[in-house]
């Protein structure tokens, strides 16, 4: 786990310092959406973790507009590197 979140900081990071940026955040929480979509697929009644999950849907959609305006180049490169868009 740790190895993979630092893998995802190493790749979307801008500087070697970087691990807050707003790429670095949605990197992150697209791993822990994909991490909980797994989980439902075996535990479908888990409505506790469901509120978790709309929370950080909801998150990295507000980063990923906050991106597309201040920085469009950025958030194009976020979304065919996680590929979120299709």
């Amino acid at each position: 786990m740790k190895q993979k979140k630092k893998d995802i900081i190493n790749s979307l990071a801008i500087n070697k310092n970087d691990v807050g940026s707003a790429e670095v955040q949605i990197g992150l929480l697209s791993s822990k959406i994909e991490k909980l979509a797994i989980h439902f697929k075996k535990f479908k009644k888990d409505k506790h973790s469901t509120t978790g999950l709309s929370k950080s849907v909801n998150k990295r959609k507000k980063l990923l507009s906050y991106l597309k305006k201040n920085n469009p180049k950025s958030y194009e490169k976020i979304i065919k590197q996680l590929n979120l868009r299709k």
